[in-house]
């Protein structure tokens, strides 16, 4: 076999690894929609952040990204925000979904918590999946994020709107409801790095 088969082998083989690794990997918003294609329905809402105690800290929480995970393929979709207060909309396959974890900003502190809660995408053309409140509790130990799902039409007009916008042609078709189960759900925030200040030895508490 010749020196130039032997190289075009070598490089198929290293793409073939290269997609088993990316397929495996959480997949961005705007990575989403060359994923899904334009055909695929498109889910949309809100984020929003509140501080449910007084915090010595003077940065207020914001929602860094969550993600979420099809069910029937364990693909990853992760959905990033920076904001505590913002619209979302992508594209996704249908199919059965769970918000799986949240990571919140606060300056440089950032927590995770890890979450499972679950809606479905239908065939519908547009999926409003309400608004996603999370409650961020004061910087302790065992401290604790509070996630509360919410409709009301006014909310959901605000968040279509946007969609409408980027996607002129949907104008006039059926917009669907699938509000994540459960509606709330609580879960233990944990402090992740970068830890801002302190070296590593010194940090006994990840809160």
């Amino acid at each position: 076999m010749s020196g130039r088969s032997n190289r075009l082998i070598g490089m198929l083989g290293l793409l073939t690894v290269g997609w088993s690794l990316w397929s495996g990997c959480a997949v961005s918003t705007e990575s989403a929609k060359e994923y899904a294609g334009v055909q695929t329905p498109i889910i949309f809402g809100r984020a929003t952040t509140v501080l449910m105690a007084q915090s010595g800290r003077r940065y207020q929480p914001k929602v860094r990204f969550f993600e979420l995970v099809r069910k029937e393929t364990g693909q990853r979709y992760r959905v990033d925000l920076q904001s505590a207060d913002k619209l979302f909309a992508l594209e996704l396959p249908t199919g059965q979904y769970s918000l799986s974890r949240v990571q919140v900003s606060e300056g440089p502190f950032l927590s995770m918590a890890d979450l499972n809660i679950t809606f479905d995408v239908g065939a519908e053309p547009m999926v409003y999946v309400g608004t996603w409140r999370f409650g961020i509790d004061s910087p302790r130990y065992e401290r604790m994020v509070l996630l509360s799902v919410v409709q009301d039409e006014e909310g959901q007009a605000a968040a279509v709107a946007p969609v409408l916008t980027q996607y002129p042609d949907l104008a006039g078709r059926p917009v669907a409801t699938s509000l994540p189960n459960p509606l709330s759900s609580e879960s233990r925030l944990h402090e992740v790095m970068p830890y801002p200040n302190y070296p590593r030895y010194y940090r006994r508490h990840w809160w």
